[in-house]
């Protein structure tokens, strides 16, 4: 399936591509809200600025593919691969990312508040200026990532691996830390 097909099937008033296989398809500021692309191989796919806004991506491939100023609000990407995926300055606001592969993601300046990060690996990330007031990352693995003027006011760290995370600068407000402190 290619971009054009997929565009004039979603206006038609479909919303079903479960597992199509659209890798380095060009949708970028596409209107996809609701669009069902569970299990679908996207890597390397030009996504940016496109609005995913409750859209379903749960285990869907998404490696290497650009998403910088998505609108993903309340988006649902469980278990996806997101292997070095660009989401800068992307609306992630209550999405649930929950068990998704983010190693080495660019997440600066994105918009995380009240998101589902539980058990999500974000080994490497670049999570500078993000706002992840919230944010549940429970069990998240942030090692070497970076966090520098990150938010995290309010956000449930429990049982996160933070070793060789970059906090300098991240305001912490309230957050629950992985030893299940509360930072002050």
């Amino acid at each position: 399936m290619d971009a054009q097909e997929l565009l004039s099937r979603y206006e038609a008033g479909e919303r079903q591509f479960s597992r199509v296989n659209l890798i380095k398809v060009c949708l970028t500021e596409a209107k996809l809200i609701g669009i069902n692309l569970m299990g679908a191989e996207l890597i390397g796919a030009d996504l940016r600025g496109v609005d995913l806004t409750e859209a379903h991506l749960n285990q869907a491939k998404l490696n290497q593919a650009s998403l910088a100023d998505a609108d993903m609000i309340e988006a649902c990407l469980i278990g996806a691969e997101m292997v070095g995926v660009d989401l800068t300055g992307s609306d992630l606001t209550e999405a649930d990312l929950s068990g998704a592969d983010l190693r080495g993601a660019k997440l600066g300046g994105a918009d995380l508040k009240r998101a589902n990060l539980g058990k999500t690996d974000l080994t490497g990330a670049d999570l500078r200026g993000a706002d992840l007031s919230g944010a549940n990352l429970k069990l998240a693995n942030l090692s070497g990532a970076d966090l520098d003027g990150a938010y995290l006011g309010k956000a449930d760290l429990t049982g996160a691996v933070i070793q060789g995370a970059n906090i300098r600068n991240a305001g912490m407000s309230g957050a629950l830390m992985p030893d299940g402190t509360v930072h002050n």
